[in-house]
């Protein structure tokens, strides 16, 4: 199924082509508030396997998770982690909290014992989790080590998905900060500073 031919004829969006090829196990892409993504079924290890693959990440290597809304990325958690939950109050964002996964999480979405959890603020993100209806096992929109789309025409160029929506990111370019959420580590800086971040973790420390 050929991406869609342009995001400014498209005033309407392909929804029945992109939810198909979710149930069928391809790849979407969809812009973010952060950069262009990758998504594919959370729920099928046959679609999270395919995506890795386009992607080019190391085979074993956990994809991050997108979820509709914070009860959605609780239960994929385990209870009982503090920074978590606090980080929790800064979504939905461009963050991605790296928790211990709990019994729900699927096992091909965890890496090392952990799964990585992010709810996108981009309304059209937002759009297609809730006509999803579930998980969106997503990554940056780009080849293992090379640049990340930022705009519609980028991602056709890459030619990773099958099908596109059409929409901008927010301005910036920054991906999205991601933290390991029982060590407070910030494993990279993105969107949100790690000024931020450590404020938390500050306010953690003080009251232990």
């Amino acid at each position: 199924m050929p991406p869609n031919p342009s995001p400014k004829s498209d005033l309407i969006q392909p929804w029945p082509q992109a939810l198909a090829a979710l149930a069928s196990g391809q790849v979407i892409g969809f812009p973010t508030e952060t950069v262009w993504g990758l998504g594919a079924d959370a729920r099928s290890p046959g679609a999270v396997q395919a995506l890795s693959r386009l992607k080019g990440r190391p085979e074993g290597k956990a994809l991050q998770v997108c979820c509709a809304d914070t009860e959605q990325a609780r239960r994929l958690a385990e209870s009982g982690q503090p920074l978590f939950e606090a980080l929790l109050t800064l979504l939905p964002g461009p963050l991605t909290l790296v928790a211990q996964a709990s019994s729900a999480c699927p096992p091909w979405l965890i890496f090392e014992g952990k799964v990585g959890l992010r709810v996108p603020r981009h309304a059209l993100t937002q759009e297609l989790l809730r006509r999803w209806g579930g998980l969106l096992a997503t990554t940056s929109f780009n080849p293992a080590g090379q640049l990340s789309a930022l705009t519609w025409a980028e991602a056709q160029r890459y030619g990773l998905a099958s099908v596109l929506l059409s929409g901008e990111t927010e301005p910036g370019g920054l991906p999205s900060t991601v933290v390991d959420c029982q060590t407070g580590q910030i494993l990279r800086e993105g969107a949100v500073p790690a000024s931020v971040i450590h404020t938390f973790t500050a306010q953690l420390s003080a009251k232990r």
